[in-house]
C-alpha cells in the first residue's frame, strides 16, 4: 500500500503543473480513474440546462454546445444526485445562480446520510465543504452542488462507514486540499464500499474533505483516458473546459 502511496503522490508531484490531469491507479486492491486539477489553471463548471431549458444529460452534447462558443470540454463527471426529471436532489449553484437550496437535515438514502456536503467552485479553488459548516460559512461559490454522505471530513473517515461492509457499488467522489488549488475526482474500475472509498481519498490520495457524488449511475468523460461513458440522461454534470484549438 505504501507504494501505491508515494505512485500516486508521485504522479501529483511531476504533473502538479498541468491544469488537468486523468490517470488509472490501484489502491489496496481496488482500482480507480482519477483526475487531478490544479484550480489555478482550471476553468471549472457545472452544467446542467442549456440555453433553452433542456437538460443536457450526456456528455457529447455538452460537449457538441461548448463547441459552439468555441470551448472544448475536456473532462466532466456526473455531479450529484438527481429526481426523475434531472432536477438536483439537493443544493445547485450554476454560474451564481441559485437553482435549489440547501437541504440541512438528515433523510433517506445516501444523500441524508449526515453528514453530507457540497462541493464549491470559486475563482482559483475549489472546495469540499460539510454542510452545516457551508451554511455557517456562506461562500459565494460560482457553482455548488450538495451531495452525500462526506467521505472524508477534516481528515476523519464519516462515523457511519463499516470497514466490514457487504454493500459494493461503482461510485464516484470529488476531494480537495485545504488550501483548495488541488482537486482530484475518482470513479472506482469495481465495485467498492463506502469504507474503502474514503480510505482511498484519506490515505491514497491524502486529500482531508472528500464528498461522495453518486452510484451506479456513475460515469466518466476523460478523452486522455479513452473514457466517454455513455448511458441513460445524467443530472448535474462537472466539466473541465478550455478555449477550442483553432
Amino acid at each position: 500500500m505504501i507504494r501505491i502511496v508515494a505512485v500516486i503522490a508521485a504522479l501529483w508531484l511531476a504533473t502538479g503543473a498541468a491544469a488537468q490531469t486523468c490517470q488509472n491507479v490501484k489502491f489496496a486492491g481496488n482500482r480507480y480513474a482519477i483526475c487531478e486539477m490544479d484550480m489555478s489553471e482550471t476553468d471549472l463548471r457545472l452544467f446542467l440546462y442549456d440555453g433553452d431549458g433542456r437538460v443536457y444529460g450526456h456528455f457529447p452534447t455538452l460537449s457538441d454546445a461548448l463547441a459552439k462558443t468555441g470551448e472544448e470540454l475536456v473532462f466532466a463527471m456526473n455531479a450529484g444526485m438527481y429526481h426523475d426529471d434531472r432536477a438536483p436532489v439537493g443544493h445547485y449553484v450554476e454560474a451564481g445562480q441559485e437553482l435549489m437550496r440547501v437541504i440541512p437535515n438528515a433523510g433517506p438514502g445516501n444523500f441524508g446520510l449526515l453528514p453530507n456536503g457540497v462541493f464549491c467552485i470559486r475563482k482559483g479553488r475549489a472546495d469540499v465543504i460539510e454542510t452545516h459548516a457551508y451554511l455557517a460559512q456562506a461562500p459565494a461559490c460560482d457553482h455548488a452542488t450538495q451531495s452525500g454522505p462526506m467521505l472524508v471530513i477534516d481528515g476523519a473517515l464519516h462515523p457511519r462507514f463499516l470497514p466490514d461492509s457487504t454493500s459494493r457499488y461503482i461510485r464516484n467522489g470529488v476531494g480537495t486540499s485545504r488550501d483548495g488549488q488541488r482537486v482530484v475526482f475518482a470513479i472506482s474500475a469495481n465495485t467498492v464500499t463506502f469504507h474503502e472509498f474514503g480510505t482511498f481519498f484519506r490515505d491514497g490520495l491524502k486529500l482531508p474533505n472528500a464528498l461522495f457524488l453518486d452510484g451506479n449511475i456513475s460515469r466518466l468523460y476523460a478523452p486522455d483516458l479513452g473514457r466517454n461513458d455513455a448511458g441513460f440522461a445524467l443530472g448535474p454534470i462537472v466539466g473541465a473546459v478550455r478555449p477550442r484549438a483553432e
